[in-house]
Order: structure tokens, then C-alpha cells, then sequence
């Protein structure tokens, strides 16, 4: 098992990576010093594969779990969900020692963050995330927060966790769309600050009974997502991809200059969301967004053709969306308009200058935003 230490200004967490990795989750929080009652939240689906394990862990190592279940779905991402929570936090005793354990993917770890971030005005918060977008991005760094009719993550907190647990196995379980979804954001992050990730993506083969050959730009292969990483082991792309957010978040705790370069592809990508009420999955959004973003810097002259053909090419290797959603570009702008990451009246867009290097660009032409979205 990997451990990666990511430091914050008030001290510093783990990141365990390794498979099996759930198992080890009460022994690691003992040895953190916790002890005594916690609460593990998750939902029905992802609680019928993974809460039992858990509880035993957290049994076995002397605590006394309480497991309660939020309802499952970016629609759900909201205070009523949150406010849901807080009476059987209250009927189960919990404690400002009592830490809370996010048990789903991003939108549970995001909701169940921030009730640990204003139970009893903050108790421990411990995030496993179960699907890929969550296991590179949402789980590390310590945002989180809910949605508002208005638009996303209108509400939040920064809330650092005691630790993340990763454990590839439970990728297994885990439906082709969603591994496509967290595929985005693993590009993404190629893109940002990994060249070799990146190109890792670009030249990886999915072996079958008749080829292992390498494939080349002419006749890519075709990638089976879930198959994918049940036949590679996947520790090195999350490995990689976490490091990526680490290095990142670890230079900008609190997204005031740098960390905005992870929003690469999302000022178009929440608003895709947004204005399919929620139809478009993220990692969806993330996808077409990045696409967005791709040409958006090609047409200001900000990167090369090549690195825009690059980034949609490898985008439609694995399958994923590279072309804006069939909405009105006007009801696009607009839903950007409420983007928490604009800055008085100025959108700020997250632009590839190559790969492995992107910059913060504002005060970009409307016009141009619009002909992307053509």
C-alpha cells in the first residue's frame, strides 16, 4: 500500500492507496487516535457492496459505526440532504471526536463533507471515494460543499480530511459510465500537469485474444473501460493522477491563485450540467468542457493545433464527448454567469497552452465563447 502525505496549513493527512485498502480503515483511523463512535454515510448502492466491510473494519478495530444513508444523485446534492443528516448524527451521540466517514463517490463526499464541516461546527471527516472522479479529484483537497437551484456549489466549506483511503478494487463494481466519468477528470489532470500521464493514456492497449499490438494515431484501439482496470492495475494511473491534484492543492490550499487550474474544462462544464438540469453527468461536462477549452485556446492563439487535436483525439479514444451538448448558446452563457469561479463580472477560463501546461485566462471575448459553443 502507497501512502502520500499531503500537507495544508494546519498540518497534513494521508492519501492510502493500495488494494484492499477499505479493509485497513478502522486500524488506520485507530491509529490515528480516534476511537469510540463514528458514522459512516454512503447510499444504497454504494452501501449494499462496501458498508459492511467497512463496519467490520471499524468493528474490529473497536469503534461503533453508525451507518446512515443519503439519497444518491446530483440532485440530492443540496441543504436538505445535508439537514437530513444531522438528527441521527444527534440520535447516534456522536461527538466533535467522533469523526464521519464518507463512504460513495463525488457528490456523497462533497455532501458528507460538509456536514462534518458544520456538525457541532466540525468534526473528523474521512473520505473513501468509490469512483474514479472522486479517487483523482473531488476526494483530496478538502473542498466541499452542495448546490443551490442557482448553480453549483454555491454553498461550502473547505473541510480537511484525517485521511483518504483508495482502493482500486472497488472500481470493479463500478459502472462503464462512471469509469468514463472519472476518466475525464484523469485526462484532465494529464493535461494540467502530467505529460506522461497523458501520453500513458494516449498509447495504453486494451489486449484481446486476437492483438496486443501497440495501436497507432491511424487505427487507435478501442478502450473497455471497466475491463481496463480490472485487467491493468490501475495503481499507477491513480497514483499519478493524485499527484497531480497533490501538488497542485498543496501550493494553493485554498484556491486563491493556482488551484483554479483545476477547473480546466469546468466554467463550460458546470454549465453544460446546469442547463440539462443535471442530465449531463460531470464527468460528461468535464469532457465537452475540456474539448471547449481545447479549441478556445487554439482559437485565441494561446496553444497549437496539434495540442488541440491531441486532447479531443485521445478524448474520443476513450469514447467520451468532445462536442458542446445541443443547447442554446445564450442559456449557456448565462448559466456560466453564475459560476463561483468568475470574478466580478469576468468569467475565468482554464486554457491548455500545451500539454502538461495550462494557464488562467480572463476578460475572454464573448463572441469567441460563443463560436466554441457552435
Amino acid at each position: 500500500m502507497k501512502t502520500i502525505t499531503v500537507k495544508h496549513p494546519t498540518g497534513s493527512y494521508p492519501i492510502h492507496l493500495g488494494e484492499d485498502a477499505l479493509s485497513q480503515t478502522g486500524r488506520l483511523l485507530a491509529e490515528l487516535g480516534y476511537s469510540g463512535r463514528c458514522a459512516v454515510l454512503t447510499n444504497e448502492i454504494v452501501g449494499r457492496h462496501y458498508a459492511a466491510p467497512l463496519c467490520d473494519s471499524l468493528s474490529q478495530a473497536g469503534f461503533t459505526p453508525t451507518r446512515i444513508d443519503l439519497p444518491d444523485g446530483e440532485q440530492y446534492k443540496t441543504l436538505d440532504t445535508v439537514a437530513s443528516a444531522y438528527p441521527h448524527l444527534v440520535e447516534a451521540k456522536l461527538d466533535r471526536r467522533s469523526p464521519i466517514i464518507a463512504l460513495g463517490g463525488g457528490v456523497l463526499g462533497d455532501t458528507a463533507g460538509y456536514v462534518a464541516a458544520s456538525f457541532l461546527r466540525g468534526v473528523p471527516l474521512v473520505q473513501i471515494p468509490t469512483t474514479l472522479l472522486a479517487m483523482v479529484d473531488s476526494s483530496v483537497g478538502g473542498k466541499t460543499g452542495v448546490d443551490l437551484p442557482h448553480g453549483k456549489n454555491l454553498v461550502g466549506a473547505f473541510k480537511q480530511p484525517e485521511m483518504v483511503i483508495v482502493d482500486p478494487n472497488v472500481l470493479q463494481t463500478l459502472p462503464d459510465a462512471e469509469i468514463k466519468a472519472g476518466l475525464a477528470e484523469v485526462v484532465k489532470h494529464g493535461i494540467i500537469d502530467s505529460p506522461e500521464l497523458f501520453e500513458a493514456l494516449e498509447t495504453s492497449n486494451q489486449p484481446t485474444a486476437t492483438t496486443t499490438s501497440i495501436p497507432s494515431p491511424q487505427s487507435p484501439a478501442p478502450i473497455l473501460h471497466s475491463s481496463f482496470f480490472i485487467l491493468h492495475s490501475p495503481t499507477w494511473l491513480l497514483h499519478e493522477a493524485i499527484m497531480v491534484k497533490v501538488r497542485v492543492v498543496q501550493e494553493d490550499p485554498f484556491e486563491q491563485g493556482r488551484r483554479a487550474v483545476l477547473n480546466l474544462g469546468h466554467t463550460f462544464g458546470h454549465a453544460f450540467e446546469q442547463v440539462s438540469s443535471y442530465q449531463i453527468r460531470h464527468g460528461e461536462g468535464v469532457a465537452m468542457g475540456t474539448a471547449c477549452a481545447a479549441r478556445l485556446a487554439a482559437r485565441l492563439g494561446y496553444c497549437d493545433d496539434q495540442t488541440t487535436e491531441r486532447i479531443i483525439g485521445l478524448l474520443d479514444r476513450l469514447h467520451m464527448p468532445s462536442q458542446p451538448p445541443d443547447y442554446p448558446a445564450a442559456d449557456i452563457m448565462a448559466a456560466m454567469s453564475t459560476d463561483k469561479k468568475r470574478q466580478g463580472n469576468s468569467l475565468r477560463f482554464i486554457l491548455p497552452r500545451a500539454i502538461g501546461d495550462v494557464d488562467i485566462f480572463k476578460d475572454i471575448p464573448p463572441a469567441d465563447v460563443k463560436a466554441v459553443l457552435a
